[in-house]
């Protein structure tokens, strides 16, 4: 990969492995095996990226983190599982029980499903068989992950639907309205690669950046990509969902055991997708990174690229875990601005301004200076516009809420926004009994020693 080498154009010939009719034509022994180790690489990957967090963080906060399961703690993910399995299965008795059960599977079916169009490395030979290191490939491939990723969202939307909880719903119409703001700004991200490499294949969107990767030329989608997988993953800073402080546990907060680690299990699996689609959309895929891969002539053959795009995708688990570590949870009308008013505005201008350079470069002028330039200034101005919304702190809306700092009301104490009732009678030690009065439960003075 080399910012002076051509950039890939729509016509590029597909590389190793970029053929689609290569795909259906294994031997069922071979598709069957690739299943297999789908599904073994993503379980491992979450009990490894558990166990990776959990250092990491616990190094950036200065104290020692897991080291007691297995060399190094290295076992701690395992025991958690274990000990999820064991533990005792609680179902509330109000809770819709067939949705309550299915809502977890829904969550993490479409994880698993995500990455069967991920490429890991070109063709290689498998006992005597020639067959590329991927499970499947289709002409939309990349539209699939979008719509899994949807159809894994209605397993929030139902586990906090079905839960009779005020805070479980929340949680789950809080991760519905996320998801479509986000989905659609991460879906106008791609456009720009389907424009360059000709294809939504992603074994061939991987051959189309045998030259130059799309991190270079697609700055701006790459930067929108990244901000909206962390929108798509309901991690911090964008974990809104799962808002401890006001929420409880979000969706989940009446899960336990099997149910409640389908969903953590989901949670990982996607961080994984997500690493993994960011490494084949933009960062050239299973391919060497520069200057591997001129120095090095096999470096793209044979089953050295599995190293290149496991390296690639860690390093993406990695910086997820370094935002986990460093940045606080947003506002919810933060994160909902920065959706609507900034990152599809700007997406929409963004292939507006791709489609005219892909019709000047058909034309036959040279427009490599002038992409790469104009990425980098529109990366830029993104970034620091981000940077601003998020900062600024909501200035302008607290004029407009009912009850606001300097109006007078019940809000004004929480800011300028509005805030529940905080007058209830257990506050006073009284409860209210069925019919309407209120008796007093425990003295004053036990209530004011905190015994209460």
């Amino acid at each position: 990969m080399s910012a002076l080498a051509p950039y890939a154009t729509a016509q590029a010939a597909p590389a190793e492995g970029g053929q689609l009719a290569g795909f259906g034509e294994d031997p069922w022994w071979l598709i069957g095996g690739k299943v297999v180790v789908v599904f073994a690489f993503l379980v491992v990957t979450v009990l490894l990226t558990m166990w990776i967090e959990r250092r990491v963080i616990g190094r950036m906060q200065l104290r020692v983190g897991p080291n007691r399961a297995g060399p190094q703690g290295l076992l701690q993910g395992l025991a958690d599982g274990v000990k999820l399995a064991l533990k005792e299965d609680i179902v509330p008795r109000h809770v819709d029980k067939v949705v309550f059960v299915l809502a977890p599977v829904m969550s993490a079916v479409p994880a698993f499903i995500s990455f069967a169009i991920i490429p890991f490395g070109p063709e290689v030979s498998i006992f005597g068989h020639t067959t590329a290191l991927q499970l499947t490939d289709l002409p939309v491939a990349v539209l699939l992950v979008l719509a899994m990723s949807s159809m894994g969202i209605y397993g929030i939307v139902l586990a906090g639907w079905s839960s009779m909880s005020p805070y479980s719903l929340l949680g789950g119409l809080r991760s519905s309205a996320q998801m479509i703001s986000y989905e659609i700004a991460m879906g106008l991200s791609f456009v720009a690669v389907f424009m360059f490499a000709g294809s939504m294949s992603t074994s061939e969107i991987v051959a189309a950046q045998d030259k130059t990767w799309f991190v270079i030329l697609l700055a701006p989608s790459f930067v929108v990509y990244v901000i909206t997988m962390m929108g798509e993953s309901n991690r911090i800073p964008f974990d809104l969902p799962e808002g401890e402080g006001e929420l409880v546990g979000g969706f989940h907060t009446e899960y336990s055991s099997l149910k409640f680690a389908m969903f953590f299990l989901a949670e990982y699996i996607n961080l994984t997708t997500l690493s993994a689609l960011a490494t084949t959309l933009f960062l050239g895929g299973w391919r060497a990174p520069f200057p591997i891969s001129t120095v090095w002539a096999g470096a793209n053959s044979g089953w050295w690229p599995i190293l290149w795009f496991l390296a690639k995708v860690f390093l993406f688990i990695f910086f997820f875990i370094w935002l986990r570590g460093t940045l606080p949870r947003v506002r919810y009308d933060q994160l909902m601005k920065l959706g609507w008013k900034v990152l599809m505005p700007f997406s929409l201008g963004w292939i507006l301004l791709v489609a005219t350079i892909r019709a000047l470069k058909n034309d036959g002028h040279d427009m490599r200076t002038i992409v790469i330039g104009t990425a980098v200034a529109a990366a830029v101005v993104l970034v620091a516009t981000v940077v601003w919304e998020l900062m600024r702190g909501g200035e302008d809306d607290k004029e407009i809420v009912p009850g606001a700092a300097g109006h007078g009301g019940p809000a004004a104490a929480a800011g300028g926004f509005p805030v529940p009732p905080l007058d209830a009678p257990h506050y006073h030690g009284r409860a209210r009994e069925p019919g309407g009065a209120s008796t007093i439960e425990t003295p004053p003075e036990e209530v004011t020693s905190g015994t209460h």
